[in-house]
Parts: C-alpha cells; structure tokens; sequence
C-alpha cells in the first residue's frame, strides 16, 4: 500500500439516495488513489454527508459532525443539511467545519478534498503504487451495501411541493437520467454479481417527465426515458427489481402486469402519508382515498400476491379525531402489507408549520401508538397467513446461529426478515426455496424446503 496516500474518513447520514450520492464520492476518492479510512484518528480528513429531512435527522447530522470535528478536526460537510439556508444552521452549530456543499455536489466535494488534502508527489514513495479498487468496485464503483444488492437512483429532485416537506428546496426539481445511463449502470451491477436492485429516487413513478420521455439507447435499441420502459427492461436483467417512492400516477397501474408475469418484484413502495380528502389536501397531496382503494383492489386482481408498504404522518395540523379515525379506517379496508409511521414534526421552512391547530405531542403519540397497534394487528395475520407456504427469500446473513434472508415482500432494513434457524451451508447472495413455518407481526421463520 502507498503509505504516502492521504486518509478520508466518511460518515454516511440519511437515506438511500444520499447513500448512493456517498458511494458516488468515495468511488471517486479510491479511484484517485486516496485510502478510505474507518477511523478518526488515521484519517487526514472527513467528510461527513448529511440529511435534514426531519428534525431528529438534523440533530444526528449535526451530532456527527461535532463527533468527528473533536475526533479529527478536519471536517468537510456534504448532503440535504447543507443546502438549507446555505448551511446556516451547520455553521452556527460548528463554525470550523473546512466547507459546506449541497447534495450531488459530487465535483466540488472532490475539489475540498484537493484542496485541503492534496495527493503527495514523492520520487521514491511513488514508485510503491496507489492503491487499487478491488476487482468489484471496478466494475461498478464503491458500495456501501452487501455485496448481493445495491440502490440504483434514476433521478434526482422532486417537482411536488407537499407542505410537510422542503425535500425540492434541497435537492432541486425532478431531474432524470437518460435511461440508457441507468441501464448501463444496472446491467453493470448484475454482471459484477448483485443478486437485487433497488430502483431510488424522490418520485421514481415520475421517471423522464421532465425530459418529455426523451428517447435514449441501451444495446443499440432505442427506448423512452419512461418508468413503464425502465420497469420493462430492467425485468430483463437476471436479478430482483424492487421499486421504491413509487406516487400512484395511474401510470403506475402498466407495471403491475409485469409483477405478474415475474419480470420485476410484485412489491409497491407507495407512500400514501394520510387518508382524510382534508389532510392531504392541507399536506398538498391528492385527496382521493376512496379512488387509492379502488387501485389497490384492482393491483391485486391483477397481480394477488403484490406486496404494499406504505408510510403515513400521524398528528398533521389540524387532524381531529375524525380525519385520524379516517386513517385507521383506511387501514382496515387497505391491509396494506408493511407500514411504517412517524408524528408529525416541524421542519425549518416547511409550509406545514404555519397551518393553525397544531396537535399536541402528547396526542400524536398516543395516536401514533393506535396507529402502530392497528397495524401490527394487520400485519400479523397477514403473515401468519404465510405459513405452510412456500418462497424463494435471498440470504442476507449468515451466521453459527442460522441464516436471515429475505422474500420477494421484504425491502433490505424497513421490512422484515425471514429466519432459518441452524442453517449455515448457504451464502449471502444465494438464493433458497423455503417452507414458511411460524410467524411474528414483522418476521416469518422458515425450513429449507425439501
């Protein structure tokens, strides 16, 4: 190894588009010969990419920067936190950071890093050569991810204005790559050996809109920037597709065939937030639950076994007890699959904050709680359902105890997991037919199927 290579250090804050924007960088970084450093004190520097989505996010950011300013004192600040008010809050929190980008400011994170820790030029040390990117990360760059699945992000920013939200004030309005990049980097990612892609954006069913579904080239054929052409092509690869932040355009109704037919994963990431016409319509969202209803039910004529996951705001401003019975309504008739939920909070500069009627916290956790406990019950009996059956899950980890793996129902860290207990002649990445045999609210339990 060059010992004269300068050491970053990165900490990896929020979620999986700010990942891959994380993988981009350090992909960079190794590529230019630079060693990715796992501790503090043997870095030359750190770089801390961040989220601000919501409060309790802005609080880890800005923790872990104060972390690693005492444990290094070399800090460049990336992400979501740093695009509000041009850093503001960051600077006032930990004025000696060296410098605070924006998220996707790949180049000129690059350029700090130039700057501050330049690559040393030495006539004797450069005859020991830079270390190399292992044969992986050639082929497809640096992942953060295990090895057998990784996020593919096909856009950036998000043209909706939701008032609990200031996502398009950060990361900008809906920005597509052409389609033919996105496939490449896909095809790239199964033939170097990932088992599952995890398609990622703010608003993955708005795909190309913004480009007026230019037409691009993948294999010499021409196909549209469009989610329905992605969502086709990519169920041409030999690995699981898994569609996440999908908004329910009626689009969103041509890909369910294809969850039917096997070519991408029967699974729907839809965040619905609520179900009263009034609070999404104070949440600037569309107001029409009797019409989601009517297209869950017909998803799942089309497709029976579609898994839903969901997430929804509890205590909105101005949500009575009516608007929240609403919701649990919703539930009942929805039964989505996974569901996942938070109070609402307030986030600097989001419209929400000057709505009248704010709930009490204490009231939004007691509904929280009712919400959660409604849910679990649903969840429950929809997985106990599940035993006796049979699937295919893709093993994640492998340890003395057993191995944990996950179905075609399952997203990677926000779903639950399947179990098979004392087995440990399998691998992460492979996967295994199983016979569902017991069942909680979250995880299922499993034998090898004989």
């Amino acid at each position: 190894m060059n010992l004269s290579a300068p050491r970053v250090g990165f900490v990896s804050l929020g979620c999986p588009k700010a990942l891959v924007d994380s993988e981009r960088i350090l992909t960079q970084l190794r590529a230019e010969g630079y060693v990715v450093s796992s501790a503090y004190q043997e870095a030359d520097l750190v770089i801390v990419n961040t989220c601000g989505f919501i409060d309790s996010a802005t609080e880890e950011s800005l923790d872990a920067i104060g972390e690693a300013l005492i444990e290094n004192g070399k800090v460049i600040v990336t992400g979501c936190l740093g695009a509000r008010d041009d850093g503001a809050l960051i600077k006032q929190a930990h004025p000696s950071v060296l410098a605070i980008t924006g998220p996707q400011a790949y180049g000129q994170v690059m350029d700090l890093v130039h700057q501050h820790v330049p690559q040393q030029t030495d006539p004797f040390l450069d005859l020991i050569p830079a270390p190399r990117m292992s044969q992986f990360e050639q082929a497809v760059g640096v992942k953060l991810t295990p090895r057998h699945y990784a996020y593919v992000k096909i856009s950036e920013g998000c043209n909706h204005r939701c008032s609990f939200c200031i996502i398009p004030s950060m990361r900008g309005d809906l920005v597509s790559r052409p389609i033919g990049d996105v496939l490449t980097e896909a095809q790239n990612l199964v033939n170097a050996g990932v088992r599952e892609l995890l398609i990622v954006s703010q608003d993955t069913s708005a795909y190309g809109l913004d480009t007026k579904y230019k037409l691009d080239f993948f294999g010499g054929k021409p196909i549209k920037t469009r989610f329905k052409e992605l969502a086709a092509e990519l169920g041409q690869m030999d690995a699981w597709i898994r569609l996440h932040y999908v908004y329910p355009y009626p689009h969103v109704d041509d890909v369910i065939p294809l969850m039917a037919e096997g070519l991408i994963l029967p699974y729907l990431d839809i965040p619905f937030q609520h179900a009263s016409p009034r609070i999404l319509k104070a949440m600037k969202r569309p107001a029409s639950s009797e019409n989601v209803l009517e297209r869950i039910q017909s998803w799942r004529s089309v497709c029976p076994e579609i898994t839903l996951r969901s997430t929804f705001i509890v205590g909105f401003p101005g949500e009575t007890e009516d608007d929240f019975n609403q919701l649990l309504d919703f539930l009942d008739e929805a039964q989505l699959d996974r569901v996942g939920a938070f109070a609402y909070s307030p986030v600097d500069g989001a419209p929400a904050n000057q709505l009248a009627n704010p709930v009490p916290e204490s009231l939004k956790q007691e509904r929280l709680a009712r919400f959660m406990e409604k849910q679990a019950a649903i969840s429950a009996a929809k997985l106990a359902g599940k035993i006796g059956q049979t699937m295919a899950i893709l093993i994640d980890e492998v340890d003395s105890s057993g191995a944990i793996g996950r179905g075609a129902g399952d997203a990677p860290e926000i779903d639950g997991v399947v179990f098979l207990p004392d087995i440990t002649d399998v691998r992460p990445g492979d996967f295994v037919e199983v016979e569902i045999t017991d069942a909680d609210e979250h995880d299922l339990w499993a034998v090898p199927r004989e």
